[in-house]
């Protein structure tokens, strides 16, 4: 297919030509920096002139302002942005006229000498140049006004969330802000990883390419491996394979991992998505609470520096202990009524009369939790550990010690939104085949989001997994707590996008 071009990309490729011309690699291999943006910025002074008098700086031309014999471009680089200043003397001849020929994105290499503009501005007073690399392509660029408070208003920027996504290398040039909220991300994964670390537990990994999968209620992704002419599915979970090596005499494990179920997308759904699994022997569901609200807790102190996150205007304390509530307490709490023991028929009435639209063919626990999901998760905002489910919606949770009918499991919603999920884990080998078998049974009605029997797993089961106690993290969704997000896509450098339609495929 034959490559267009508009004007200005003509424009740009014509500059490249011209530069090849004049004997000068657009694209050289290296270049030694010394100093970035920020550390120039902030570090130079009259106190500290001689530390700044030889420094290299690289980065992207995000503006450049010509005056005959010399130029000043900003320059950006993953710390901000720098002032450079031109003047034909010093660089030499040749290497302005490069200059002369750049255009805003072009990656540039610069060695001077830091001094104070007359306006006051921090800048490198440069004596070498080098162009790195010749952008061929226009980049968004704000423009921007400082106000008088300091605060920088900024206009023409690229907005557009769904370009954003689609294009997030632009966004980064464009929105350079965004890479705290990634910086971020990568703080909250390690404090997670140190916390566990330092309380002895190993952090492992499963496949991400199943024969069966399981550990939840979701849809796989299916492929073919063409060498065993078998089908595979992409791990919706990772659970199972972390109770085998428990079984198999590891006392702690833990993953952080990228799973993948094949479902809807929303603000918190994205059919690639990070979780952590962790399960430790000996321990409970109760042990699994304090735990969790401690690496919470933890997590946000180490990141954000306070107990306090704020959403959307509200304040959500992070400090330890959380709310615990009873499932069904909760349902008593929103809707007024006694939904435990209810059938699946009187399920579907009760959802009915409160305005809770379920199909009548859903299983009585789908119902259950539409109906949780509708009327109850949007009230907790502050932590709050959702406690002992019942059986029918947890096939991999211990039986409650106290309550016929329950398990021993909690969900720890946030805002509103799941953040994590634990059980004592089923021990009970005959137990666990029958729930299995039930799931088998339910998914065979038309529910094609039901477990699936796992015969290897059930056969770990009898070799004898100790009393266990295992939680599973929504790493998206606690990063999304921590920079104050809405949207998953917002916390994912690329989140999963439907196509865009062009010409080319036959639509307008």
């Amino acid at each position: 297919m034959a490559e267009h071009h508009n004007e200005q990309e003509e424009q740009r490729r014509n500059k490249l030509a011209e530069i090849r011309q004049m004997g000068v690699n657009p694209y050289p291999a290296t270049f030694t920096k010394t100093h970035d943006a920020h550390q120039i910025v902030t570090g130079f002074s009259d106190d500290t002139q001689e530390q700044f008098a030889d420094v290299a700086v690289a980065g992207r031309v995000m503006a450049v302002r010509r005056m005959g014999k010399a130029s000043f471009c900003h320059l950006q680089d993953h710390s901000g942005r720098v002032q450079i200043y031109f003047k034909r003397d010093d660089v030499g001849e040749e290497a302005y006229d490069v200059i002369k020929k750049l255009d805003l994105g072009d990656i540039v290499g610069v060695r001077g000498h830091v001094f104070k503009t007359q306006t006051g501005e921090t800048s490198v007073y440069a004596k070498e140049f080098t162009l790195l690399t010749k952008s061929l392509a226009m980049i968004p660029i704000a423009k921007e006004e400082v106000n008088e408070d300091g605060t920088v208003t900024r206009y023409d920027a690229f907005a557009d969330k769904e370009q954003r996504y689609r294009k997030r290398y632009l966004d980064l040039i464009a929105n350079p802000e965004i890479k705290d909220v990634f910086v971020k991300r990568a703080r909250i994964i390690t404090a997670m990883r140190r916390y566990f670390d330092e309380r002895g537990w190993l952090e492992v990994e499963t496949p991400v390419l199943q024969p069966i999968y399981g550990g939840a209620t979701a849809r796989p992704f299916v492929t073919h491996h063409n060498a065993l002419d078998i089908e595979l599915y992409l791990r919706i979970a990772d659970e199972l394979y972390l109770k085998r090596l428990i079984v198999g005499g590891f006392e702690g494990v833990y993953e952080i991992s990228k799973n993948f179920r094949n479902e809807g997308m929303d603000k918190t759904h994205n059919p690639e998505f990070t979780s952590m699994e962790i399960y430790v022997a000996y321990k409970d569901y109760l042990w699994m609470m304090e735990m969790t609200e401690d690496l919470l807790a933890t997590i946000t102190r180490d990141v954000n520096g306070s107990d306090i996150i704020t959403m959307n205007g509200t304040e959500i304390s992070m400090k330890p202990p959380f709310r615990r509530a009873r499932m069904f307490d909760l349902f008593q709490e929103h809707t007024g009524m006694n939904l435990r023991g209810l059938s699946r028929d009187e399920l579907v009435a009760a959802a009915q009369t409160i305005g809770v639209p379920v199909d009548p063919s859903w299983s009585a626990m789908k119902v259950l939790d539409e109906i949780f999901g509708e009327r109850v998760e949007h009230h907790l905002v502050q932590p709050t550990f959702v406690i002992d489910y019942p059986v029918e919606m947890s096939p991999l949770a211990k039986a409650h010690r106290s309550e016929p009918g329950l398990v021993e499991r909690f969900e720890l919603f946030i805002n509103g939104k799941e953040v994590a999920n634990a059980f004592s884990e089923l021990n009970d080998p005959i137990d666990q085949r029958q729930r299995l078998e039930e799931q088998a049974r339910i998914r065979a009605a038309g529910d094609f989001e039901a477990m699936v029997v796992d015969e290897d797993f059930l056969h770990a089961i009898e070799v004898g997994l100790p009393p266990t106690a295992g939680l599973g993290i929504g790493v998206d969704r606690v990063v999304m707590l921590l920079t104050g997000n809405d949207s998953i896509r917002d916390v994912v450098f690329f989140p999963q996008m439907r196509p865009e339609r062009t010409l080319s495929d036959g639509h307008e």
